[in-house]
């Protein structure tokens, strides 16, 4: 090789050593205030216990319907192995985000740096596309519960409900890993504040000194699709368990058949319907609160919300927590 060529190989890999340089001094020193809701100075304490009390009831009864689900074979089922799913996504989406805002209303610096926000951002982001489509994937389990119970254990095989549930993680995993990564090509400088108390996409997105197009585009093509897909899944399968309701002879199996359905679809009610707000929400600076309290029962509430409106609604749920207390207080005793 000349003299030449071996200049500008070398001038090559200073530019590139360069610039990977200057993309890690940009992100060294950068940090994220979350500013939750500290324009309200009087409710800090008020909204610590609220939280820290929502947020021990969400682990408990998350991690407490794993255990029912568990130990009672009766509950060894295609409904109770994806409720059980369900379940340990609720805690975990919880222990992703309250912790940090629990923090945040209890001390001065509500600081976060740069990997922090981004590992928030990335654990939040799985847990929810991989809870929208648990919950279709529940919806078409009931689908077949309601409209082929002679062939539900067949149809709902172990090897389809593991399949099902692999995919709902390995699609949450792959949005996450996608929008985490278009993040990260984004340029950040110092201190950036954000007027949330999570790191959310929009939100990041807003105080760097990038073009924003390309992470806005991803964001909203990903977030219609998943929507609009898992919501096509749910509405299909419930126009057919309708019809199929409506078809029974007996008021008791339609009664029976609409209980088993409810407490599903007061879940996916709360959970849509709490998503499409937050979406036609405009971000102006009078409904930043509105967004805020939307944000709290989305990321905080909902989590609680779920285990306790399957449960209030189920014998064996509650048949089974009623044993498992007596047993706990014959021990005791």
């Amino acid at each position: 090789m000349n003299k030449r060529g071996r200049e500008e190989i070398d001038e090559t890999h200073d530019e590139y050593f360069l610039g990977n340089k200057t993309q890690e001094n940009q992100t060294a020193g950068v940090t994220f205030i979350l500013l939750g809701f500290s324009e309200y100075p009087e409710l800090q304490v008020p909204l610590f216990l609220l939280f820290l009390t929502i947020y021990t009831v969400t682990v408990l009864d998350n991690t407490g319907m794993i255990l029912v689900i568990r130990v009672n074979p009766k509950l060894h089922t295609p409904m109770y192995f994806f409720l059980s799913h369900l379940s340990f996504i609720d805690f975990c989406y919880s222990t992703v985000v309250t912790p940090k805002l629990l923090e945040n209303l209890v001390v001065e610096d509500r600081t976060i740096s740069f990997p922090g926000c981004i590992l928030q951002f990335f654990f939040a982001c799985i847990c929810v596309v991989t809870e929208t489509f648990m919950l279709a994937v529940m919806a078409y389990d009931r689908f077949v519960g309601v409209c082929n119970p002679l062939l539900y254990r067949v149809a709902m095989s172990q090897k389809l409900c593991y399949l099902l549930v692999g995919a709902s993680y390995s699609w949450g995993l792959v949005c996450s890993l996608t929008l985490t990564y278009f993040l990260l090509k984004l340029s950040f400088q110092g201190n950036n504040i954000i007027n949330n108390f999570v790191c959310e996409h929009a939100a990041i997105v807003a105080v760097s000194y990038s073009d924003p197009y390309i992470n806005q585009k991803i964001i909203l093509v990903s977030a219609t699709l998943n929507e609009i897909s898992s919501l096509v899944i749910i509405l299909a399968s419930y126009v057919f368990i309708f019809i199929t309701i409506m078809k029974m002879p007996s008021g008791g199996g339609r009664h029976k058949a609409f209980s088993t359905c409810a407490s599903h679809l007061t879940a996916i009610t709360i959970f849509h319907g709490t998503i499409l707000f937050l979406y036609c929400v405009p971000v102006t600076k009078s409904s930043w609160l509105m967004v805020k309290v939307a944000s709290v029962f989305y990321t905080v509430v909902i989590p609680m919300l779920n285990p306790l409106i399957y449960s209030l609604r189920n014998k064996d749920v509650k048949e089974t927590v009623r044993k498992l207390i007596n047993t706990k207080l014959h021990h005791i005793l």
